[in-house]
């Protein structure tokens, strides 16, 4: 066995016997993250919007960082293509994390999130995003509520056909808290979740008053993330799919609000 294999699986297994903690920082730094990013917007958007810049440089701005965001993903979705096999890294890295999952994580943990996964479930989400297209257009946002919905529903395409591209094998998993089926690359719930809690966030900050940013914002990054990696935590998914499926997802994410937002200033301009 090769010496970075070996620092794979070691890895591995310290990451799986410390899932709880590592969890617990990783989503604190996400939501500072999202938190100085929302202050930054509220503080220096307007600011941008309103000032020298030609409303051409601004949406030019608005596309690069969509199409950025598109083709990192594709050259981390190609590098991933040659790694997913079992005998490689990321393949082994994958196997024993789970294995380790499965030793280290108590009954409790695994209702928990057995719980909180359902949250990413295609039910709930349609029945949200048809919920939330309802009221807009009650509210007479038509053409947010036309962004709304074909933001969703490409991201839950997108991934349908990313899964029939990569065909990879589910973990197996018998503990009885969560059940799934189907291919595994890259993860629905975590794409999907991203994508419509991202897309709420976004339409919180678009129409809702100020104070409600701030929550807003930190409620969408904490039930994407919780959800996505509640997958690998109940086995149903190995930690690659979960990382692709944030990957993609922001991904469409970005390029989603990206045209949304061209759109609006063009119709402005």
């Amino acid at each position: 066995m090769d010496s970075d294999l070996e620092r794979a699986l070691a890895w591995a297994e310290w990451t799986g016997a410390h899932a709880m903690p590592l969890f617990a920082v990783a989503l604190l730094g996400l939501l500072v993250g999202a938190a100085v990013a929302v202050v930054s917007v509220r503080r220096y958007g307007g600011r941008i919007a309103k000032g020298p810049l030609p409303r051409t440089v601004l949406l030019s701005v608005w596309f690069v960082i969509g199409a950025g965001m598109l083709m990192a993903t594709a050259a981390l979705f190609a590098e991933m293509m040659e790694a997913l096999d079992a005998d490689e890294e990321i393949g082994q890295f994958d196997v024993r994390l789970t294995e380790t999952l499965s030793r280290e994580l108590s009954v409790s943990t695994l209702r928990f999130f057995g719980a909180v996964t359902h949250l990413g479930d295609p039910m709930p989400l349609t029945l949200l995003v048809l919920a939330v297209a309802a009221l807009l257009i009650a509210r007479r946002q038509t053409s947010l509520a036309f962004a709304w919905s074909t933001a969703c529903a490409g991201g839950a395409v997108l991934n349908r056909v990313l899964k029939q591209i990569f065909e990879r094998v589910r973990p197996l998993h018998d503990h009885g808290f969560a059940s799934a089926d189907g291919f595994s690359f890259p993860s629905g719930h975590t794409s999907g979740s991203v994508v419509v809690y991202g897309m709420l966030a976004y339409l919180c900050v678009r129409l809702l008053p100020s104070r409600w940013h701030l929550p807003g914002a930190l409620l969408a990054a904490t039930l994407a993330f919780s959800t996505g990696w509640s997958r690998v935590f109940l086995q149903v998914h190995w930690a690659s799919d979960v990382v692709a499926g944030f990957a993609v997802g922001f991904a469409w994410l970005t390029v989603c609000m990206a045209a949304i937002e061209m759109a609006r200033r063009y119709a402005r301009s």
